[in-house]
């Protein structure tokens, strides 16, 4: 995880569909980023529960190594114009 800090990190799981929204809305905006299924590293999960109270709540997103919990596409964009705009097309 700590090679990904500079640019926007996605802790996901199946199933999630408002992962799946993001991720989506992510690809259209042509916003480079890794993605973390939280069900298979547990480190991941350990993070999402450390900055979401105690709950696995995904999406959570890092912008250059800053949490959001379930981010709006309109947050994202925000964080990522302020901590990692070389990343912006």
């Amino acid at each position: 995880m700590a090679a990904e800090s500079d640019g926007v990190v996605v802790y996901w799981r199946r199933g999630c569909v408002y992962c799946m929204d993001l991720r989506l809305r992510m690809f259209l905006a042509r916003l480079p980023y890794a993605k973390v299924n939280i069900k298979r590293h547990p480190e991941a999960a350990a993070f999402v529960r450390s900055v979401a109270d105690g709950n696995e709540t995904v999406p959570t997103v890092t912008v250059a190594g800053r949490p959001m919990v379930n981010p709006s596409m309109g947050e994202l964009r925000a964080a990522v114009r302020q901590y990692a705009p070389e990343l912006l097309a």
